[in-house]
């Protein structure tokens, strides 16, 4: 018996060695010390040379390039059809290149291969774009996008691919470490009135009626609290009928989803903080510009910054000149609610053109009547609203906002939200335009004391301003007896370099404050209890006290990874129009697919 065995033994290492292999190496892993040896790689062919009777290949694979060097005449013939793409295998030995034929600027630069076989496995036409020549610049995005399995095979797709993996893999390891459970919830669930439209699933089996798709596991995961699961976690995709934009994955996108019981809102971000500056520091290898993060109110946000989620990373701050401005003969700043400045260093930079053109044009998209400038240099003032401000009235301007020799000033006259948001989304730019962030910094902070609701102008209503499931600060007797303006949720957001990051909320699990917050914008019970039954009749059997957030994992990627757009981090995104170009979703699909579902489709 132990000899049969042996034979066994001995007869499959023989069968493993002679398995046939594609690579003994990764292009990118070879260096100075695999020198002379020999060695087995594959990939696709990045660039092609030929020099007398010699002939370069640069190969590549997603670790990087190695030169080829095919001097072997017997190989000349079949290396003279290879062209940029093909699939190759070669094996060959490791040499050190001439002194001047290092390349410094390749990590594999002080050696090639020295082919002895050549393998051609897969031809390749000629693509519809250059893939790495990076001076040519980015290709149109909707070919990009069409051929998305051509752009991953550029370097920074295939960085940022297996980043957002890295990234992943790191949180996941991290909520399990600190005991929250991974729970999956449905995908097919009921509507429900989450601040998107919803993506509506028709049942076959029960004609007229639909699932739809979860904006998030919002319900869910109060419910397992309520089951007593203490923490639960999930990276969950979500689906939202939005307008697409650069930050945001139009359709679908996906989210750690949090939540935990007994845990009051300073004691969840003393446990989820540590996630995010080891994301930073160990992960993306950035630095956190401050420790613990900073908790600003959403009030201080608005009036220093014009924004709920400002970039911390440089000053600029806007400056409240209503007094002085109304002490002026400028009837638009007499008759405004408020008047805001910005002021921004280098006016020289900004011709009038530029500041009546792009930057008033940014101020009126974010709903401000207009922008009024000043510019203030080498102890003069020009701007055609000069005329309204006395010499004192602007050497007090100076004192407010404190501008320097070489200044542009701005100024928004308007009701309050429109004046500070107009000047945070001009400051935002500036940011950017004027090269005052730094890319390898985060800036992170705690958003919070959000308004409960907000009113919306164009319908007259007031509705949710955040999710609607937070606790009023308060409880019931702020909803009854402060003014619906007035009432603060207790709500948060986690921010970064002027992006929201993650939206969380200490819960509301006591179901008459839970109607009475939906009375207030205009749902009865009975369309709460339609809606939301399961959760209120949940509540009635004993809820703890809760609270969690939801980190995008695009966005959290994005900004990791200092991209200005979503779709840089997604495998298949969709377009800026909610078009998969590859495959062509949407699609019309088939008329008995549609008799089935009992559709009609009115065009």
């Amino acid at each position: 018996m132990g000899t049969e065995i042996f034979y066994y033994l001995k007869i499959k290492i023989i069968l493993i060695k002679n398995i046939p292999m594609y690579r003994s190496h990764y292009c990118g892993s070879l260096n100075a010390e695999h020198v002379d040896h020999e060695v087995l790689v594959a990939g696709w062919v990045n660039k092609y040379r030929k020099m007398g009777s010699l002939v370069f290949i640069d190969l590549r694979d997603y670790t990087g390039l190695i030169q080829l060097n095919i001097a072997d005449e017997n190989l000349l013939s079949l290396a003279n059809e290879l062209r940029n793409e093909f699939v190759v295998n070669v094996r060959g030995t490791v040499r050190r290149r001439p002194a001047e034929m290092i390349n410094p600027n390749m990590s594999t630069g002080e050696i090639e291969i020295d082919v002895k076989e050549l393998t051609i496995l897969s031809k390749a036409q000629t693509p519809p774009f250059e893939i790495f020549e990076v001076d040519k610049g980015e290709a149109n995005e909707d070919l990009r996008l069409k051929y998305r399995y051509l752009d991953l095979r550029r370097d920074k797709m295939q960085k940022n691919l297996r980043f957002r993996a890295k990234m992943t893999s790191y949180i996941r390891q991290y909520m399990e470490s600190r005991n929250y459970l991974s729970v999956e919830t449905p995908l097919l669930t009921a509507s429900s009135p989450e601040g998107a439209r919803d993506f509506l699933v028709p049942s076959r089996l029960y004609p007229g009626k639909f699932y739809a798709l979860p904006q998030a596991p919002q319900q869910f995961k109060q419910l397992l609290m309520v089951a007593g699961c203490d923490k639960y976690y999930q990276i969950a995709p979500c689906f939202r009928d939005e307008d697409p934009r650069a930050d945001r994955s139009p359709g679908e996108f996906y989210q750690l989803d949090v939540e935990s019981s007994f845990k009051t809102k300073e004691e969840f971000f003393q446990e989820m903080e540590p996630m995010f500056i080891e994301l930073t520091e160990k992960v993306a290898g950035k630095k956190v510009w401050k420790k613990p993060f900073p908790r600003i109110t959403f009030e201080e946000a608005m009036n220093r910054w014009g924004s709920d989620k400002p970039d911390l990373r440089f000053d600029m701050e806007i400056k409240d000149i209503t007094d002085l401005a109304k002490a002026t003969t400028f009837s638009v700043f007499q008759n405004a609610e408020t008047v805001r400045a910005l002021v921004i260093d280098g006016a020289d930079q900004f011709s009038r053109s530029d500041i009546e053109g792009e930057l008033t044009s940014l101020a009126k998209k974010h709903h401000a009547h207009g922008l009024a400038w000043l510019k203030y240099q080498a102890g003069a003032w020009s701007g055609s609203i000069t005329k309204f401000f006395t010499e004192e009235q602007l050497n007090q301007l100076l004192d407010l906002t404190g501008a320097s020799k070489n200044s542009l000033i701005l100024m928004v006259a308007d009701n309050f939200l429109p004046a500070v948001k107009a000047l945070g989304a001009i400051r935002f730019l500036m940011g950017k335009r004027l090269n005052l962030v730094d890319p390898d910094v985060l800036a992170w902070a705690w958003i919070v004391d959000f308004p409960m609701y907000e009113y919306d102008e164009d319908k007259g209503t007031w509705d949710f301003g955040h999710n609607p499931f937070s606790m009023p600060r308060g409880g019931l007797d702020a909803l009854t007896k402060e003014n619906i303006g007035n009432v603060i949720g207790e709500q948060y957001d986690l921010i970064s370099n002027g992006y929201e990051l993650a939206s969380g909320a200490l819960r509301n699990y006591d179901p008459e404050i839970l109607y009475k917050a939906f009375e207030l914008v205009g749902y009865d019970r009975s369309v709460v209890d339609r809606k939301f039954g399961h959760m209120i009749d949940a509540f009635k059997f004993g809820a703890p006290p809760h609270c969690g957030f939801a980190p995008g994992i695009e966005r959290l990627t994005m900004v990791l990874m200092n991209e200005d757009n979503i779709r840089e981090v997604v495998a298949f995104p969709k377009n800026s129009k909610a078009i998969e170009m590859l495959t062509g979703a949407p699609s019309e699909v088939d008329q008995n697919q549609l008799d089935d579902l009992h559709i009609s489709i009115n065009k």
